[in-house]
């Protein structure tokens, strides 16, 4: 059964985070992608870097079922692991310890500003514990800078998510910063990205 969804932000942002990821990405070990949706993104950059292994995980069972058709479809069950059930909030996380000794980096793609602020608490918390120093936890999306909005598409785009729940909205990069501050991590680069989104890199120092 083909359960795939296809998410249009997914096409037209996925070549310009995987450019920004080559810079970045080693070519060995594991990234973590979390909250990873339709797994789009998941599969297109596994081909893009097939030297690592990119494992993927959302809590929504429509997604995890998403995600196995695309890596059905794209033939890569022999390389990239099923998706793992994993809630942010819900800690710790369970992973494997093969996941944890070779894990490179975290990856969250469009997701702490459809989640409420508890989980962008946890995104950092758990992932200052799994990561080791130089490694990297990057955040893609729009921010506020300085607590305002960096366009009026954004300022539109946060109220309408606002009204499917209150508890959403996009986070100002301060406070989002502060969060990895506390948990190790510095904001190592901010790099402005297409449809005013922002691509952000974290360090874990200690």
């Amino acid at each position: 059964m083909d359960n795939r969804l296809f998410f249009s932000a997914t096409k037209r942002n996925r070549a310009c985070i995987g450019d920004k990821l080559s810079t970045i990405i080693k070519k060995k070990g594991s990234i973590l992608e979390i909250g990873s949706g339709s797994g789009e993104h998941g599969v297109v950059f596994q081909k893009r870097f097939p030297e690592i292994i990119w494992h993927t995980s959302d809590p929504e069972l429509l997604h995890r079922k998403s995600i196995i058709s695309w890596i059905e479809h794209e033939k890569l069950d022999q390389k990239m692991p099923q998706p793992l059930e994993l809630d942010v909030e819900k800690i710790p996380w369970k992973i494997s310890l093969n996941l944890e000794n070779s894990l490179q980096g975290i990856v969250s793609i469009n997701m702490i500003h459809v989640a409420q602020w508890n989980c962008t608490v946890a995104l950092f918390r758990e992932s200052g514990k799994l990561l080791k120093k130089g490694q990297f936890l990057i955040l893609y999306g729009p921010f506020k800078i300085g607590n305002k909005h960096t366009s009026q598409s954004n300022y539109f785009f946060d109220n309408s998510i606002k009204i499917q729940n209150d508890l959403w909205g996009i986070r100002n990069l301060d406070e989002v910063s502060y969060e990895g501050k506390k948990n190790g991590f510095f904001q190592e680069n901010m790099i402005s990205m297409p449809a005013n989104n922002l691509l952000i890199i974290y360090r874990k120092v200690s």
